[in-house]
């Protein structure tokens, strides 16, 4: 078949088409019936005109209907807009103007938001309700063809965090989707029909879509949906529905280690998790593997490659803290401010360059040119490789903290801190600072009854890193802004007013 993304739905459901897709709760979509449904979503939007090239919104939480529409809005050879189901009406606008988009399905629950936003944009919303997977109405006959698209030709555009300026688009190819897909399915996760996936993560993002939802019709696997993750309940559905692979964020694997009726679960099916979006403290790692009985690979990957990069692979050695060596077919190396190559064990921005990076940024081509620099995609993420090419993420570059002429990665003193028996979550961040340009701060969630002070956690991290590394400045919150992927927010974080700058005076900048 050709390469339009859609054809991986009509291949699977020609094999497998009474086995079930997706499923929530008691809602089971078979094979069959979401081929069939987003050939009618294919045809409506056909019928309005739309076709190859056209951008096509997508605003629905994780249900059934997410899948039926994304499949729908690609066989009508349209380009996929996903967007966040917590956006508010002035950022949906910016969304439908900045892509041209023309219709917007959106959850009936964001009609508010979607109509603000479509209105400022002159596009058409589409309302979808609950129930099954039907997504437009049932007059509409379904459109049996796939438009052709080339591999080149755009599939999806994911617009970034927009955490230093507007959000930009980046432009995702069938062919970047597809392999990363099948790499992903087939090589690292080993999917097949008799595996169970629980779908906590956003399917509007990168990492839900192409490792959970799409990474499952490749294999003819099941997609177990959370609209919302929460730890007890993704306990119930891996307990109830026999789940084999759990895909999470470095958040959840927390809260599901630290739910207190977690031993009530039988977890027993679980034989892979599989974790990305941000570093996983290596004390999370070990206490969930030695709690679970499970391994976790973690990996690393961006919007703007598909979203893998790099991943420990299951038949290499694993090392933890490590995201593993490039994907096949991609390569990854470590540069220093000149663009030179850095040796191995130091610190520079981590490139990468392969099938998976994007075709570009939506309209803008100045920042394209920017981010490709010499050809090689720069990530903005600080790294440093070992001598048998293993990865270690350091930080990103713009959390990186410069403190009297010293950098310090705030990973690195939060892998500390979470060694600490009272520390539940933590985020190190700069602080702006007359003296030392910045100084290192941490926000701190202590563990239900446990105790501590700033005093007893600033000495405990002073004992294990250089004197110039440990926080000045600590407080306590009782949670740490996250995003919807469960992602600490770190632009979120407030100091509180009168903080003490530091504890005693220093002598050095270094001290």
């Amino acid at each position: 078949m050709g390469e339009n993304l859609a054809n991986m739905l009509v291949e699977t459901a020609e094999r497998h088409g009474d086995r079930p897709v997706v499923r929530l709760g008691d809602t089971v979509v078979t094979y069959s019936a979401l081929d069939e449904e987003s050939a009618r979503v294919a045809a409506f939007l056909r019928e309005r005109g739309i076709g190859a090239g056209d951008r096509v919104g997508i605003m629905i939480a994780n249900v059934p209907r997410f899948p039926v529409v994304y499949y729908g809005i690609l066989r009508a050879g349209a380009v996929v807009v996903p967007m966040n189901v917590l956006l508010k009406g002035r950022e949906v606008g910016f969304y439908l103007s900045d892509s041209g988009t023309r219709l917007l399905f959106a959850w009936h629950e964001l009609a508010a938001a979607a109509e603000e936003g479509a209105a400022e944009a002159g596009a058409e919303v589409i309302l979808v309700e609950p129930g099954g997977c039907e997504a437009v109405p049932a007059g509409v006959r379904p459109m049996p063809e796939v438009v052709e698209r080339a591999a080149a030709d755009t599939a999806v555009i994911l617009y970034t965090s927009g955490t230093t300026g507007k959000p930009k688009g980046a432009e995702l190819t069938h062919g970047n989707l597809r392999r990363n897909v099948e790499i992903t399915a087939n090589v690292l996760a080993g999917l097949g029909e008799n595996d169970v996936l629980l779908g906590a993560l956003p399917l509007f993002h990168s990492f839900g879509q192409t490792c959970s939802m799409n990474s499952a019709v490749c294999a003819g696997a099941c997609l177990d949906m959370m609209p919302r993750f929460d730890a007890g309940s993704a306990l119930e559905i891996i307990d109830r529905d026999g789940v084999t692979v759990f895909q999470g964020v470095p958040t959840m694997y927390h809260a599901i280690l630290n739910h207190p009726e977690r031993n009530r679960y039988d977890t027993s099916k679980l034989r892979l998790c599989m974790s990305g979006g941000a570093a996983l403290p290596v004390e999370v790692l070990r206490g969930f593997e030695q709690t679970l009985g499970v391994v976790i690979l973690e990996g690393y990957g961006l919007s703007e490659t598909s979203p893998v990069a790099s991943f420990n692979h299951p038949d290499r050695e694993r090392k933890p803290g490590s995201i593993g060596t490039p994907i096949e077919g991609v390569e990854m190396k470590i540069v220093d401010e000149d663009g030179n190559e850095a040796a191995p064990g130091e610190v520079g921005e981590i490139v990468i360059r392969g099938h998976n990076v994007m075709k570009g940024y939506w309209k803008r081509p100045d920042a394209t040119e920017d981010a490709m620099r010499g050809g090689w995609f720069h990530s903005g993420d600080l790294g440093r490789m070992d001598g048998e090419g293993y990865f270690f993420i350091v930080d990103r570059k713009k959390d990186m903290i410069l403190r009297g002429g010293y950098n310090v990665y705030p990973r690195e003193v939060e892998e500390v801190l979470y060694e600490h028996p009272a520390v539940l979550e933590t985020a190190v961040v700069g602080v702006p600072d007359e003296r030392m340009g910045e100084e290192v701060g941490a926000a701190i969630v202590l563990r239900p009854d446990a105790e501590a002070d700033g005093d007893e956690l600033r000495d405990f991290v002073k004992q294990r890193v250089a004197a110039y590394k440990y926080p000045r400045m600590i407080w306590f919150v009782e949670e740490l802004p996250k995003g919807p992927t469960g992602k600490i927010l770190k632009r979120e974080i407030k100091v509180p007013d009168g903080l003490p700058r530091r504890p005693e005076p220093a002598a050095r900048l270094s001290d």
